[in-house]
């Protein structure tokens, strides 16, 4: 999921139990499979591959699995091709939606998020309803601990990023979608932890939550949207207050 207040969400899903996990290590998987299939095996020559690589360790992705997962990508048949595409839509507050997807099964996939906005307060919308209210950009995430805010600022536009934001502990830099690589391996140059980085879509303009009700409508349909194995990311433009989302623990 990723809207303003993304990492609030985080710290509300940290302690993920088992099944959650084998989630996510599913996901991971497909998007290593796509990766590979796009930019072969070799993570050197496939920076999208780099980075899925990057996101199994960060969630803990065993070393064996990711290696399984390369080698089963690289031998895999063309019955087997995984689809990208995204679906549209709003949910509660007029909030717009953009799911990130990657399946097998187009058809069974259709019908299953079409349900999960029906029955969440939200409406499946047609291609371009929305997407326009994007942009497709480089996000990275670094840790701020023992830090300064100021250096960090003129490293990373120094590196050819694009703007930055800072919470008390991190700071979130976009870049273009192609000088993504670039900026990241500047900044591990200079000494900074990178936490994350990838390519995002980034919407231009937010909305804001102010009520819980409106907030507790929107994230039932977000986590759920998250639950479906064939949705690689939710993004959506919304503002939600820290307050009112410790509220929804």
């Amino acid at each position: 999921m990723s809207g303003h207040s993304k990492w609030a969400n985080i710290k509300r899903k940290k302690g993920a139990n088992d099944a959650e996990k084998a989630k996510i290590f599913t996901k991971i998987a497909k998007e290593i499979q796509v990766a590979v299939r796009t930019g072969g095996p070799d993570p050197d020559g496939n920076f999208r591959l780099k980075l899925c690589i990057q996101k199994a360790k960060a969630n803990n992705m065993p070393a064996d699995n990711i290696t399984r997962c390369i080698q089963k990508a690289a031998g895999l048949g063309e019955s087997n091709a995984i689809e990208e595409f995204f679906y549209e839509g709003y949910g509660a507050g007029g909030v717009a939606i953009l799911c990130d997807m990657m399946t097998d099964n187009r058809n069974r996939t259709a019908s299953e998020i079409r349900y999960i906005f029906s029955r969440n307060n939200g409406n499946l919308g047609e291609t371009g309803c929305v997407s326009y209210m994007f942009e497709r950009v480089g996000e990275i995430v670094v840790d701020l601990a023992g830090k300064d805010e100021d250096a960090l600022l003129e490293a990373a536009l120094e590196a050819g990023a694009e703007d930055v934001e800072t919470t008390e502990d991190s700071a979130t830099i976009y870049t273009g979608a192609n000088d993504l690589e670039a900026v990241r391996a500047a900044l591990i140059d200079a000494g900074y932890n990178v936490a994350n980085a990838a390519i995002i879509m980034k919407p231009a303009n937010v909305i804001t939550i102010d009520d819980l009700e409106t907030a507790q409508k929107l994230m039932k349909l977000i986590d759920a949207l998250e639950d479906n194995d064939d949705v690689r990311e939710v993004y959506a433009n919304y503002d939600i207050s820290d307050e009112i989302m410790e509220q929804l623990d």
